[in-house]
C-alpha cells in the first residue's frame, strides 16, 4: 500500500486506536448489571428502541437513561445500590418496576420479559414522553428515524438518504456510502424491483411518508448477502402492529412543482393485522448543465462547448398492503404486495458548438432534442412465515418472495446542423426513434434459522436461492429520403440476461463477561449468463465464492464498548453494468456497459467505539479497505470528438478512512447530529492506461440543528460539505449545500405542518474534471434545482411523542 510522505501514518493510527482501547478495557468495569427485553403483551414482538430510564430509590434522582436495540433487548451497567425502572414507548402503557436492589451478592438484575399494552388512551389524546431519537447508534448498525428529520416531509426516499450520516447521493442520484458507490441497497432487508433499473436513482419514485427508518450496516456478517462492497442501506417501510384502528395522511406542494398525497393506515384485532400504504405524487424537474472538451490532434485542436436543459415531469404512484396472521404467540404468518406504476416525460434540449484551435474560431453549430415518454411498474409478492421455539431467540424464518417489473421507453431525436454564420444545412436534418423495452423477473428463496447455545451464546445458520432473468428489446431507427425508419446497423438487438445466485451461511456467537464475538462463513454460487440475440454473442459466467466475518465487542466501563470487524465482499456486475447498448439521447457523449466485466472483490477491516453519555453519544471507527477488478467507469474520446463511457475493471484500490458520529443535547430545546468521514484512496488502473493512477484524500461532513420552542415550534438547520476527490481520470470538484426546515403543530397536536427548503443556495451541482491522452473534459450540471415544499401530516388515533420544553 502507497503511503503518502506526511504527517498522518494510518498505521500509527490504527496502533494508537487499538492501544487506547485496550487501556480503556482494563480500567475497572461497572459493579453490576441490568438487562431484559422489551416485548408486545400480545404478540411478544420485540418494541425497537424503548425509552429506558432508571432512577434511584432514595432520591428519585435519574441515574440512567437510554434506548432498547432493535430486538428490544437492553443490558445497562450500575453501581451499587437500590433501583426502580421506568420503560416508556410510544402508544403503550408506560411500565414501571419494583424496586430492585444491586449489591456483591445480587450484581445482575435479570427483568426477563417486560410485556407492554398498548394504551387506550393514545386513541384520543397525545401522550407527552421523552421524543424517540432520529439517530441510534450501535457498534454493528446506525439506526435513523426518518419522522424525526424535518428535512424529510413531502420528499423521496432519495431525498432521505441525501440527509443521512455515511451516505452521500449526488446530483443524479448515485448512491455513495463513506465515498463509495458500491452499496447494497435493499426494502425490508431485501432486494425490491425499486432498484432493479435505475439504481439508487430508481428511489426517487418512493415517498419519504412511506419510509420508517433507514438501517446503514458498514461492516455486515454472513447472515447478509455478500454484495455491496461499501456496506448495505436497508430501508424500512412503515407498519404498525398496535390494536385497533390507527393511520396518518399526508399531502404535499411545492416548487418546483412537486404535488403528492399519501396514507398510512394499520387496524389490529387479535389475530389479524392488516397494513396499508400508499403515495401519489406529480413532480417537474428543471435540469441543465454545460460541457468543455478539447480534443488533440497532431497539430489541431478540436474544441466542443456543450450546453443542456430539459425538463423531467412524472407521476406516480406507490401502494404497499399486507396482512399478519398470528396462529398464536409463537407462529406469524405475513403476506404482502406492492405495486409502483411511473409514468414520465422527458424533454432535453442540447447544443454543440464546434471551435477549431481557440474559442474564437467558430466551426458550426448543431442542435439535438430528445422527447421520451417512459413507463415503468414494479409488482412484488411476499410470503413469510416465522415460527418462535420455547426457548428465548429460537426461530426459524422462512419467506418466498416475487419480484415482476418492466420498463417501456418511446423516444424520438430530432438533429439540426448549422454553418457558423448560423445558416442551416437542411439536407443533413436527422430525425431518430428508439422503443425499447426491458423486463425483469425475480424468484427469492430464503430460510433463516437462529438457536441459542449455553447462556450468552447463539447459532444461525441459512439457505437463500434467487433466480433472476431480464430482457431488453432494443432499437433505434433512422427516417430516411423516402420517409422510412429503417434500423441503424448496430443498434438492432435483444439481450438476455440470466443471474442465478445460490447460498448458504453459517454463524457461531458467544459471550463470556465483557466480551463477545461471533464468526461467520457465507458460501455463494454464482452462475451468469448474458446473451445478444440477433448477433449470437454469448457470454456464461460461473464462480463459487467463501466470504468469512468475524466481529468481537469488548464492552468497558462508563457505558463505553469496542468493536473490531473483518468481511470479505463482492460487487457483481449486473445487468447495466454488462448491458452493450449505448445510451442516445446525446449524438458526442455515449453511455454503455461492458459485457467482459468481472466481479470486484474487497477484504474489509474496521475498529469501532461507541460511548453512551447522559446527553448524547458518540461512535467512532477507523476502516480499511482493499479492493481487486475494482469497477470503475471510463470515458475515451475519438478523434471525432465523441466520447464513450463504460465501466471497466482496474487492477485495484486500497482505501482506509476514520468516521465519526455523534448525537447530543446540550438542552432540552436544541439537539445536535454530526457527522465527519475522511478518507485516502489509492487507485490503480494502469492496466488501462499507465498513467490511469492517483493517491487522493478527501473528506465530508455534516451538521444538523435543531431548535425545539414553546407551543410545538420546530427549526432545523443542516449543512453538507463534500470536499474535491481524485479519480482514475481526473477529479470531481467540492459539492455542498444547505437544508432549512420547521414545523408546527396543528389541530390540537394531531397534525403537523412543515415547510422546508432544500438546496437553500441552489449550489448542489455536480462538477468534474476528466482527461485522457487525447482529451480533456470539464462538467458542470445541476439535475435537480433548489426545492421548496409545505406538507402537512394527519394522524388519526396515533400518538405523537411531543417535546417536553417549558414555555417560560
Amino acid at each position: 500500500m502507497y503511503l503518502p510522505h506526511w504527517s498522518f501514518n494510518p498505521y500509527i493510527v490504527l496502533l494508537t486506536f487499538v492501544f487506547t482501547s485496550l487501556q480503556l478495557a482494563a480500567q475497572p468495569a461497572g459493579q453490576a448489571i441490568v438487562k431484559g427485553k422489551i416485548s408486545d403483551s400480545s404478540s411478544l414482538a420485540g418494541l425497537s428502541f424503548s425509552g429506558i430510564k432508571i432512577f434511584k430509590s432514595n432520591d428519585k434522582k435519574l441515574e440512567h437513561e437510554s434506548v432498547a436495540s432493535e430486538a428490544g433487548s437492553f443490558l445497562v451497567e450500575l453501581s451499587y445500590g437500590r433501583f426502580y425502572a421506568q420503560i416508556d414507548f410510544m402508544g403503550y402503557k408506560p411500565y414501571k418496576s419494583a424496586e430492585f436492589t444491586l449489591s456483591k451478592e445480587h450484581s445482575t438484575h435479570d427483568f426477563g420479559i417486560i410485556k407492554l399494552t398498548p394504551s387506550a388512551n393514545t386513541l384520543q389524546e397525545v401522550v407527552v414522553q421523552s421524543e424517540k431519537s432520529s439517530m441510534v447508534l450501535s457498534l454493528d448498525k446506525k439506526i435513523f428515524n426518518v419522522g424525526k428529520d424535518l428535512a424529510n416531509a413531502g420528499g423521496s426516499a432519495s431525498d432521505i438518504l441525501t440527509n443521512i450520516p455515511s451516505v452521500s447521493v449526488d446530483p443524479e442520484g448515485g448512491v455513495k456510502l463513506r465515498g463509495s458507490g458500491n452499496v447494497r441497497i435493499l426494502i425490508d432487508g431485501k432486494p425490491s424491483g425499486l432498484v432493479s433499473f435505475k439504481g439508487g436513482s430508481g428511489l426517487q419514485q418512493l415517498q419519504a411518508s412511506m419510509i420508517d427508518r433507514v438501517e446503514i450496516i458498514t461492516n455486515p456478517s454472513a447472515r447478509y448477502e455478500a454484495e455491496g462492497m461499501a456496506g448495505i442501506i436497508n430501508i424500512v417501510l412503515k407498519k404498525d402492529k398496535r390494536q385497533g384502528f390507527n393511520g396518518s395522511f399526508e399531502v404535499t406542494s411545492g416548487y418546483p412543482t412537486n404535488l403528492g398525497g399519501a396514507a398510512n393506515l394499520n387496524y389490529r384485532h387479535k389475530k389479524v393485522n392488516f397494513f396499508v400504504n400508499y403515495g401519489i405524487s406529480y413532480r417537474r424537474q428543471p435540469n441543465e448543465g454545460r460541457l468543455y472538451q478539447e480534443v488533440y490532434g497532431k497539430d489541431t485542436t478540436f474544441i466542443l462547448k456543450q450546453t443542456n436543459n430539459g425538463m423531467l415531469t412524472g407521476f406516480s404512484n406507490n401502494i404497499r398492503g399486507g396482512i399478519d396472521y398470528y396462529f398464536n404467540e409463537t407462529s406469524i404468518l405475513t403476506g404482502s404486495y406492492l405495486f409502483r406504476r411511473s409514468d414520465a416525460n422527458r424533454k432535453t434540449n442540447i447544443r454543440y458548438e464546434d471551435y477549431l484551435n481557440n474559442a474564437s474560431k467558430l466551426t458550426s453549430i448543431s442542435t439535438r432534442t430528445q422527447n421520451e415518454d417512459e413507463v415503468e411498474s414494479n409488482s412484488e409478492y411476499s410470503l413469510i412465515y416465522k415460527k418462535s421455539f420455547g426457548q428465548k431467540g429460537h426461530e426459524l424464518v422462512g419467506e418466498i418472495k416475487y419480484l415482476d417489473n418492466w420498463e417501456s421507453s418511446r423516444q424520438v431525436f430530432n438533429q439540426h446542423f448549422f454553418q457558423a454564420n448560423g445558416t442551416e444545412n437542411i439536407a443533413k436534418a436527422i430525425i431518430q426513434k428508439s422503443p425499447n423495452d426491458e423486463y425483469e423477473k425475480q424468484y427469492l428463496f430464503q430460510l433463516d434459522y437462529t438457536k441459542p447455545i449455553s447462556k450468552e451464546g447463539k447459532f444461525e445458520m441459512g439457505l437463500r436461492s434467487s433466480l433472476r432473468n431480464m430482457q431488453n428489446d432494443y432499437l433505434v431507427t433512422e427516417k430516411n429520403a423516402s420517409g422510412d425508419f429503417l434500423p441503424i446497423a448496430g443498434l438492432d438487438n435483444n439481450f438476455f440476461y440470466r443471474e442465478n445466485i445460490n447460498a448458504a451461511y453459517g454463524i457461531l456467537g458467544n459471550k463470556t463477561k465483557k466480551v463477545s464475538y461471533q464468526a461467520g462463513l457465507r458460501a455463494e454460487w454464482t452462475d451468469v449468463k448474458t446473451t445478444l440475440a440477433e448477433t449470437n454473442q454469448v457470454n456464461p459466467r460461473s464462480y463459487m465464492n467463501f466470504f468469512p466475518s468475524t466481529h468481537v465487542t469488548v464492552d468497558l466501563a462508563k457505558q463505553n464498548a469496542i468493536q473490531l470487524s473483518y468481511s470479505r465482499r463482492v460487487r457483481r456486475p449486473v445487468y447495466d453494468d454488462l448491458s452493450p447498448y449505448m445510451t442516445f439521447s446525446d449524438s458526442r457523449n455515449f453511455f454503455s456497459g461492458n459485457p467482459d466485466l468481472n466481479p470486484e472483490f474487497t477484504n474489509v477491516f474496521e475498529i469501532g467505539h461507541i460511548k453512551y453519555f447522559d446527553k448524547g453519544s458518540l461512535s467512532s471507527s477507523i476502516y480499511y479497505r482493499s479492493t481487486k477488478d475494482k469497477i470503475d467507469r471510463i470515458r475515451r474520446v475519438n478523434a471525432e470528438g465523441n466520447s464513450s463511457t463504460r465501466p471497466e475493471n482496474l487492477l485495484s484500490e486500497k482505501a482506509f478512512g476514520t468516521e465519526f458520529a455523534s448525537g447530543y443535547t446540550p438542552y432540552n430545546w436544541w439537539k445536535l447530529d454530526f457527522n465527519f468521514n475522511f478518507f485516502h484512496a489509492d487507485i490503480d488502473g494502469s492496466n488501462i492506461i499507465k498513467s490511469y493512477k492517483t493517491s487522493t484524500y478527501s473528506w465530508f461532513a455534516r451538521q444538523t440543528s435543531r431548535f425545539m420552542f414553546p407551543k410545538n415550534f420546530d427549526m432545523q438547520l443542516r449543512g453538507n460539505y463534500e470536499a474535491p476527490q481524485k479519480t482514475a481520470q481526473g477529479k470531481r470538484k467540492a459539492l455542498y449545500y444547505i437544508d432549512l426546515s420547521m414545523n408546527k403543530d396543528v389541530f390540537k397536536g394531531n397534525g403537523t405542518l412543515t415547510f422546508n427548503v432544500l438546496d437553500v443556495f441552489n449550489s448542489r451541482r455536480n462538477r468534474y474534471i476528466t482527461a485522457g491522452p487525447n482529451f480533456f473534459t470539464e462538467g458542470n450540471s445541476q439535475q435537480r434545482r433548489r426545492q421548496v415544499n409545505i406538507t402537512l401530516n394527519y394522524r388519526i388515533k396515533q400518538s405523537k411523542q411531543v417535546k417536553k420544553v417549558s414555555e417560560e
